[in-house]
């Protein structure tokens, strides 16, 4: 997992909820916004403890700066954040060089793409906890489980691969695939980085695959339709980012759900943005999970019960991640209208599937070694 890909920082603030009960020890009441669904006697334990370090995960990836006040007003404990620009590896990394140690730079919790939570069980590196929320985490999303049946590790939120559009170019929105062959396109499609070596342009094109006659064991079919995008004169080899789509240079762009609505809303409507879920599309799960070494266990069984809340899914779907109990939500209408019309409901993104950890590994090698072959161009800045 390499979180470049930053999500729009959204303001902070704290959700209002009832006043935790039973805090213990005659301490004052829970400030308002403490999650009042946390276990109080575990509450208590992580007071004990006196502090939760995490890692890799920074205040503006998918609103997780609000998730920090959640859980500061539901413990009142420091939150240790440590290398926040980390990816997976070397969060794993991370939990493996401080088995030893129970000082502040060894992470309670990590972040980590899908693969991970399988590799974190085999090297031993995760602890089972299951929240009490746990029944209502579906058993599987995007076709893949969303939860280790053991309780090593939790999926937490996912992206979709969309198309975003700048319509103040783009008068006639594609709404699929097979329309960025369109002549009208001419100079107008773009990726947000080289398909070698970023993962989120890597997964456009496994995305395109799935449309063309691929399958996720089978990524050739995209890397054709990139050749004939690009033989078509509608490929731009420029890494696209909101400067390039707003300034009409990269108009149409493959892109995770999250960073196109965050696009959006820091665009403000200049110029306005359109976003298409293509059908079939692809999209990608990150899980969370407990050391197996965590100096500060309660705390982290804290943040987890936090995470699968009411309150923590609603706060990484205001940064237009997708939580996984979203659809549960939806059904017990507890999403608030204001948020509920900002979301793209889940039947939008319903044709969207998740490649396993080795169907994954595999589309990476093949585009790796496919592009110059099959599409022979330079994305470049």
């Amino acid at each position: 997992m390499n979180k470049k890909f930053a999500f729009q920082l959204f303001a902070l603030f704290v959700i209002a909820s009832m006043m935790l009960s039973a805090c213990g020890g005659g301490a004052a009441p829970v400030a308002e916004g403490a999650v009042a669904s946390v276990p109080a006697d575990l509450v208590k334990a992580c007071k004990d403890e006196g502090m939760l370090s995490i890692i890799a995960t920074p205040a503006s990836w998918a609103n997780y700066g609000e998730i920090f006040e959640l859980f500061k007003a539901t413990t009142g404990v420091e939150l240790n954040s440590l290398d926040e620009n980390a990816g997976s590896a070397d969060e794993i990394a991370a939990i493996e060089a401080n088995k030893g140690n129970k000082g502040p730079q060894a992470p309670d919790i990590v972040d980590v793409g899908y693969a991970y939570g399988q590799q974190g069980i085999d090297g031993g590196y995760y602890q089972p906890y299951k929240v009490t929320t746990w029944d209502k985490i579906p058993d599987t999303v995007l076709g893949l489980p969303a939860k280790d049946p053991n309780g090593m590790w939790t999926g937490g939120y996912y992206g979709v691969m969309v198309l975003e559009v700048n319509t103040a170019v783009v008068k006639n929105v594609p709404q699929n695939w097979a329309d960025l062959l369109k002549p009208e396109y001419k100079g107008q499609v773009a990726l947000t980085g080289d398909p070698r070596s970023s993962n989120q342009a890597a997964q456009s094109v496994f995305a395109a695959s799935l449309a063309n006659g691929g399958s996720l064991d089978d990524v050739q079919p995209g890397l054709d339709f990139f050749k004939q995008v690009n033989e078509a004169g509608n490929f731009v080899p420029v890494i696209a980012k909101v400067g390039t789509i707003a300034q009409g240079a990269t108009p149409i762009v493959l892109a995770w759900d999250y960073n196109a609505f965050g696009d959006k809303d820091s665009l403000a409507g200049n110029p306005p943005l359109e976003i298409v879920y293509p059908s079939p599309t692809i999209a990608s799960m990150y899980v969370q999970a407990i050391s197996a070494y965590a100096p500060h266990p309660n705390c982290a069984k804290v943040w987890m019960e936090i995470l699968h809340s009411d309150e923590g899914q609603l706060a990484w779907m205001k940064g237009y991640a997708h939580g996984v109990q979203q659809a549960d939500m939806e059904a017990r209408g507890v999403i608030p209208a204001d948020l509920k019309a900002k979301l793209p409901s889940s039947s939008a993104f319903a044709s969207a599937v998740s490649p396993s950890p080795d169907q994954l590994s595999a589309a990476r090698d093949a585009i790796k070694t496919g592009w110059d072959s099959t599409v022979g161009v330079e994305v470049t800045e």
